[in-house]
């Protein structure tokens, strides 16, 4: 995404702060003005403002995300068409699996988990709609990647980098253009402890007309709960037959 040539410098603060609440799960005045580089006064003031515009509520000395933000972003993600088509079948692939069930697509580099659905033995997780995660350690940001042109992938690692966030994380750029590599082959990639220890995630792409991803499917489950069959095939399939579905009705409905 190109850079505002006259960023407006209030709006851009107060998005800032927003992320910082968000971030820290609530803050006072204090811990905002620590981690941005305007004075207390000033941090009060877009506080209270934002308050009154029910972006954020105000808990004792407390600043908490406020539900305005619920009816935007409801109202964005269904305006997102891969979500009305993908919806049912994520739910199905839950209930099929018994596990948890994602949809994520990619924005500006990063993933954003658009929607999950939870199967009957689904393991809570610190993923929630709206969350942004990084697609170099993520099953679901390795299928979209593997189906996105090299030069753009070359582009989102140069912004975004490939930070370790478990032992188990990709870190060496030709490496992680190796795994991509086969999981084009294959159709669809895995996630062993990449992102979280003790967590697997088998995953696969959902591709226009043009072959190019324009999202991801995925079940995430405890490792010590699958087995390699499991892993190497039943989830595989699953995985990928959903995907089919949702594609042949996005592409051809």
């Amino acid at each position: 995404m190109d850079e505002p040539k006259h960023p407006v410098r209030t709006v851009d603060r107060a998005f800032e702060i927003i992320e910082i609440v968000q971030e820290l799960d609530g803050a006072g005045v204090s811990e905002v003005s620590e981690r941005v580089d305007i004075g207390k006064s000033a941090v009060h003031n877009h506080l209270n403002t934002l308050v009154n515009k029910e972006y954020l509520t105000k808990r004792g000395d407390e600043y908490h995300i406020g539900l305005s933000f619920l009816g935007l972003g409801a109202y964005a993600r269904n305006r997102t068409e891969i979500y009305n088509t993908a919806r049912n079948e994520v739910d199905n692939l839950a209930d099929e699996t018994g596990e948890l069930a994602n949809l994520l697509i990619e924005r500006n580099g990063t993933g954003i988990y658009l929607y999950q659905a939870k199967g009957e033995n689904a393991v809570e997780l610190d993923t929630y709609e709206g969350k942004r995660v990084g697609l170099h350690c993520t099953g679901l940001g390795k299928a979209i990647l593997a189906f996105r042109p090299r030069e753009r992938v070359e582009e989102i690692l140069d912004r975004h980098g490939m930070p370790q966030i478990t032992s188990h994380t990709i870190t060496d750029r030709e490496e992680f253009f190796e795994e991509l590599d086969r999981i084009r082959e294959q159709k669809y990639a895995t996630d062993r402890e990449e992102r979280l220890t003790g967590l697997c995630c088998v995953a696969a792409p959902i591709t226009d007309d043009q072959d190019t991803s324009i999202g991801a499917i995925s079940v995430a489950c405890p490792l010590h709960r699958v087995g390699e069959e499991r892993f190497q095939e039943r989830l595989p399939d699953s995985v990928l037959g959903t995907a089919n579905v949702i594609e042949l009705e996005y592409n051809y409905s």
